[in-house]
């Protein structure tokens, strides 16, 4: 008897898998997705990046694009990878050529670094050198050089130097930097070679700095002979600028009032705001705003910011602050209270702009062109990979060199959030939850079957 149970309970467990296979083994399929875009792809692939613009965010049924696909013309899903774009430090390095002027001393080596006394020109920049050291001029010898970097403001990373052929071997030479020529502050050593075997020659031309700001360098040569005469000195500075996150803009939003000085709008969806901007078309405008936000009808107001808005002239210039910084809250209301103190925003209700993070989606293109992006399926749940596995070998330098998506967009969108595109009836999909509805009747049934005949027997 137990035997018998236990043949019909592997039926039954046989029955089930049997049934949800088909539904677990169902895709996404373009049709499943409410609103689509066809791609255009430009560059070097397989990989291909796109800023995911604002109006396709608002077309998502989650802010964080968990319902984003790709699909090529044989409606294959195309593996992908979301990053958000993130501030960056961009490094700009100049080389620029600088006057030396030589500095003597003692023959014999004695006594401190050579004394000097400086002409300068109107602008500043050294124009002679002259030393001060004591004794006849055949008792003195080139101990090193002065470097004048005053025409340089960023960071010296590194000194490049040529000098006269018949001096070569290794040169050793400490490095000293000064702002007024009479502190000076110690870089330490630096060396330079210049090596010659039958035909082959090694060089060695470069010296890294600590990459701080200094008008002059003193080299001094450590070695009792005289330093190279020198042919050029090139310094290397590099200008550090950071630069802020990409930001994905929205098309000009119209308000809604419901008494004076006081405006609401109301997105697709919540999102993240970092920031926006309030258009004020008349000038001399000032108007102290306070920005109220939430997530939905059902919520109380929050205090976003508050902020003074104007556009006034300044200075013979006009002076405009127009944006209201946010800290990324997802809110999908908007109401601007304006203090009419100031005069309000004008005759007519302000339009404005929303901003956030630009998100940019990375996939690698496999079948058949064209490709078409597709969002708006409540349903969809998270299918990116990270972007070290989408691109093996990965490495942050490497996403600029993808190739680049540009995506069609529909007129409309220029103005409004995209239209959802009218899905076809999933009649595949609509059959599968049939089955499985069904099966699940039948094992209901089936196992009411088993339990009567167990307890019908001793």
């Amino acid at each position: 008897m137990k035997g018998i149970f236990a043949s019909k309970r592997r039926l039954l467990v046989g029955l089930a898998a049997s049934l949800l296979l088909p539904l677990a083994v169902a895709q996404d399929a373009p049709a499943d997705f409410s609103t689509q875009a066809a791609l255009t792809l430009t560059g070097e692939g397989p990989w291909y990046r796109l800023q995911v613009p604002m109006a396709l965010q608002f077309a998502a049924r989650y802010a964080d694009l968990r319902d984003i696909r790709v699909f090529n013309a044989e409606g294959q899903a195309q593996a992908y990878a979301l990053t958000l774009g993130r501030a960056e430090q961009q490094v700009q390095v100049r080389q620029t050529a600088v006057k030396w002027f030589p500095l003597h001393g003692a023959k014999d080596g004695s006594g401190e670094a050579p004394g000097i006394r400086v002409q300068r020109s109107d602008g500043g920049t050294l124009v002679e050198v002259l030393s001060e050291t004591a004794g006849k001029p055949e008792q003195h010898i080139l101990r090193g050089w002065l470097l004048d970097a005053s025409a340089i403001e960023a960071p010296l990373e590194q000194l490049q130097l040529d000098w006269s052929s018949d001096s070569d071997g290794f040169q050793r030479f400490s490095i000293e930097a000064s702002d007024d020529l009479q502190h000076w502050q110690s870089w330490g050593e630096g060396q330079i070679a210049r090596l010659a075997f039958a035909d082959e020659q090694l060089q060695q031309r470069r010296i890294n700095l600590p990459g701080q700001s200094a008008r002059y360098l003193r080299l001094l040569w450590l070695a009792p002979q005289q330093a190279p005469q020198l042919l050029a000195a090139e310094l290397s500075s590099s200008d550090r600028q950071a630069k802020a996150a990409p930001m994905a803009w929205s098309a000009a939003l119209s308000a809604s009032s419901s008494k004076p000085g006081e405006y609401t709008w109301e997105l697709p969806l919540a999102l993240p705001l970092e920031r926006v901007h309030i258009s004020l078309p008349q000038a001399n405008t000032l108007a102290p705003v306070t920005l109220y936000g939430r997530r939905d009808g059902t919520l109380q107001w929050q205090v976003l910011n508050r902020s003074l808005l104007y556009r006034v002239p300044q200075g013979g210039k006009e002076s405009v602050q127009e944006h209201i910084e946010l800290y990324g809250a997802p809110v999908q209301q908007l109401k601007l209270v304006v203090d009419e103190r100031g005069g309000g925003l004008g005759s007519s209700a302000p339009q404005i702009t929303v901003g956030l993070r630009a998100t940019e989606l990375v996939f690698l293109a496999r079948g058949t062109p064209p490709y078409q992006l597709v969002l708006g399926n409540q349903g969809a749940q998270a299918a990116n990979l990270p972007l070290s596995t989408l691109i093996p070998g990965y490495e942050p330098a490497r996403l600029s060199q993808l190739g680049v998506a540009n995506v069609a967009l529909p007129t409309a969108a220029s103005a409004e959030p995209l239209a959802p595109v009218a899905a076809a009836t999933d009649w595949k999909r609509i059959g599968l939850w049939a089955v499985l509805l069904l099966g699940v009747g039948l094992l209901v049934l089936m196992a009411m079957s088993v339990l009567r005949t167990t307890q019908g027997k001793p």
